[in-house]
């Protein structure tokens, strides 16, 4: 089916929920895609930071390959193997001590507020449910992580709103400190804000925040949705900023493209959770916990992770570089393969532009190109990122030039 005939079905059978870009995209390589008409795009979006391995990674297809022939679905009714085997995996190299599998960021985020609540309840009475996030956050699109997700335009159309949840302005303690009440159950944040414009934690910031949250048994959740799994250089983004917290969320590259979201917890916290208090149908499936559990060893025994934090700093460098050198960058942000560039012109338009010349790049909003390739990119391919934002710099400046003579 060509891509016009395929834009003509999608606009007549789809709920219209996405403005896309006119691409169809029939395979990948690599850190490259292929669309309908065999046209090749060095891909810098990462299926929005999930394709961490890129794609046709041998490992991964593999295990995906045997798992799918074995056994693709039980339900939780039953023990599988992948599942727990994940989940000492994951607890063996974090903070936590337990793990609950679902299938999306959003569910994951979903668990950690139930949990949150739950241990407030049993700990403080019903009183104790009252969560603190920030503005210009991004939690998923569930009724309640709209409701958590600090921007009108999420939820906009959707109200009422679930009640329980208090915005404070990010990277701001004291505004957090004058918040908190009785009420206050956990206070749930992003290490980095991905789709808020990429704006990084400060380091005092987080400390101030952890000693808040220990000294008042207030549970301290972080959203690791987008910066888990290597996208930061480390495993977890909380390894560099110097705190732990009580519940981490993650989801996108865990599974490497298959569908998969976790919950992990430390013990005290996730002894709130008993059989029938939260499930999942799908949840921690063989199929996605294979598919986690090949990511994980990847990560973990090769090179991509060391690979992510040396292709962050060269990428962040790079993206500098353009920062001195063209009038329309404002400000570069980002850890590791998680970068933003702030721009004085529309971030879309610049989206369109490098689309047409084979680079694949995502405005995290009106003014913020969002950088989230996958781990295993490359220098050569970044040198064509830079040189490509280069030719577009300069072009768009001397186009603006024209305009004011």
């Amino acid at each position: 089916m060509p891509t016009e005939e395929l834009k003509d079905d999608a606009a007549k059978y789809l709920m219209q929920t996405y403005t896309r870009q006119p691409l169809s995209i029939v395979r990948g390589r690599g850190a490259k895609v292929y669309d309908l008409e065999g046209r090749e795009y060095l891909d810098f979006v990462a299926g929005i930071a999930v394709n961490i391995l890129g794609y046709g990674h041998p490992d991964l297809v593999q295990a995906i390959q045997r798992q799918a022939a074995q056994l693709i679905h039980t339900s939780n009714l039953y023990y599988t193997e992948p599942q727990v085997k994940l989940a000492r995996l994951l607890v063996n190299h974090s903070f936590a001590d337990r793990a609950f599998f679902c299938n999306s960021g959003a569910e994951a985020n979903e668990a950690a507020i139930k949990l949150a609540r739950r241990y407030g309840h049993e700990r403080y009475g019903a009183t104790r449910f009252e969560i603190i996030t920030m503005k210009n956050s991004f939690h998923g699109r569930t009724l309640a992580m709209v409701t958590a997700t600090g921007q009108e335009k999420v939820q906009k159309g959707f109200e009422p709103l679930m009640p329980g949840f208090v915005y404070a302005p990010f990277n701001d303690f004291t505004a957090i400190e004058s918040l908190v009440t009785e009420r206050t159950a956990a206070i749930m944040l992003e290490p980095i804000q991905a789709e808020g414009g990429v704006h990084v934690a400060d380091r005092e910031y987080l400390k101030n925040l952890r000693q808040l949250c220990t000294q008042k048994d207030i549970l301290l959740i972080f959203d690791e949705i987008q910066t888990g799994m290597g996208r930061t250089g480390t495993l977890f983004a909380y390894e560099q900023l110097g705190v732990q917290p009580d519940i981490m969320t993650l989801a996108k590259g865990l599974a490497g493209g298959v569908p998969i979201g976790a919950c992990l917890a430390k013990e005290s916290v996730a002894a709130a959770f008993t059989p029938g208090s939260h499930a999942s149908t799908f949840g921690g499936n063989p199929l996605a916990c294979a598919a986690a559990l090949a990511v994980c060893h990847v990560l973990l025994e090769g090179p991509v992770l060391e690979n992510a934090k040396r292709m962050g700093e060269y990428l962040a460098k790079g993206l500098t570089d353009c920062k001195s050198r063209y009038r329309v960058v404002q400000e570069v942000r980002g850890l590791g393969l998680l970068q933003g560039m702030e721009l004085t012109i529309d971030a879309r338009t610049m989206v369109a532009d490098a689309l047409a010349r084979g680079v694949l790049l995502n405005a995290a909003n009106e003014h913020v190109l969002r950088m989230v390739p996958p781990l295993i990119i490359t220098q050569p391919e970044i040198d064509r990122l830079m040189d490509l934002l280069g030719a577009l710099f300069t072009q768009r400046q001397g186009s603006e030039k024209e305009s004011h003579h």
